[in-house]
């Protein structure tokens, strides 16, 4: 294993401690919790909460700040925060109108974010929440029951924030959190395993000609090994499996995400984001709005993934292009 970190023990306070380094005007670490909390001053507005192992950032410290979240949860690499860790998070956060989770289905992230949301509830913060299930890859896996929460999560990160910072409540955040998580699906590929630093070694391996599609973000497996084959091919499978989940009808828009795993270089993720836009022109589906990037990584796996969302709502698409002052959006 050759990665550059001190000891493996160390690997998230000092990332931590890193990111609060280098972007020490936009969000500080709360003292005592690996917890990631904005700068900007409390205005008496909902608060969002998200948080999850670490190993897949920027996701989800890197998008906290003004206009997005308003804190962040760093568990240990790929493992659920604890309730104690997640509870600070909400008090951090609460600005007097209750604290909205954004929690990925992943068994432990879900029992444990419940726990912290009872938790704060007995301690007079009211907190409402939603599942994000967007992984349409397999059904069910490793660490869930249904299906995973992904990249998808960022547009839900996105959208609730902008809710948020334009004074939306808690009942309507909610509201709209339980319209917009069934409007969006993701489903990824792997070139190669991720090596967790206390590990040492990585997760899965995959033949050098080999690839997998619908890895979950764990290492989770997925639904087929391939050869390794042009991006074209790979984009269309993807493509397709999505355009089959939504069912496109005329008239409809949708968001596009490309997501880097960890490891794949920007050009080969420009080389697939072009031949996906080119498939959905083909099949006449119209794209309102497109990002590509790595926001939700798995260490230094080898991979990409693909979500589409559909825009039901005009604000949906103005929340996406609206900007914002974090470390990473």
């Amino acid at each position: 294993m050759k990665k550059i970190i001190n000891k493996p023990t160390d690997v998230v306070t000092e990332m931590i401690d890193g990111m609060v380094a280098i972007n020490g005007d936009l969000v500080h670490r709360v003292e005592g919790f690996d917890i990631i909390a904005r700068n900007t001053e409390k205005t008496g507005k909902v608060g969002i909460v998200s948080g999850g192992g670490s190993g897949h950032e920027p996701t989800h410290a890197g998008f906290v700040g003004e206009g997005m979240l308003s804190a962040a949860v760093c568990g240990a690499v790929f493992t659920s925060p604890t309730p104690d860790q997640i509870i600070e998070a909400i008090k951090e956060a609460d600005e007097g109108a209750g604290v909205f989770l954004v929690i990925k289905n992943y068994s432990g992230d879900i029992m444990n974010f419940e726990m912290a949301q009872e938790m704060a509830e007995m301690e007079g913060i009211e907190v409402q929440s939603v599942v994000v299930d967007d992984d349409i890859a397999v059904e069910d896996s490793l660490y869930t029951q249904g299906r995973r929460g992904v990249a998808g999560t960022i547009f839900v990160h996105k959208i609730l924030g902008d809710a948020a910072r334009n004074g939306q409540s808690l009942s309507e955040i909610k509201e709209l959190a339980d319209r917009l998580v069934p409007t969006i699906h993701t489903v990824g590929l792997a070139l190669t395993g991720a090596t967790v630093p206390e590990v040492g070694k990585p997760g899965f391996v995959l033949p050098d000609d080999e690839i997998e599609f619908g890895i979950g973000i764990h290492g989770e497996p997925g639904y087929r090994r391939e050869k390794m084959q042009p991006s074209k091919m790979l984009a269309e499978e993807l493509v397709n499996k999505l355009v089959t989940s939504f069912e496109p009808k005329e008239g409809e828009e949708y968001a596009l995400l490309v997501n880097g795993m960890g490891a794949t270089p920007l050009m080969e993720l420009y080389i697939f984001a072009n031949d996906v836009v080119n498939l959905l022109a083909d099949k006449q589906i119209t794209i309102r709005y497109k990002k590509l990037g790595n926001y939700m990584t798995s260490i230094d796996m080898a991979g990409l993934s693909l979500t589409l969302m559909k825009c039901e709502d005009a604000q949906w698409v103005e929340a996406l292009e609206a900007p914002v002052i974090t470390p990473a959006w």
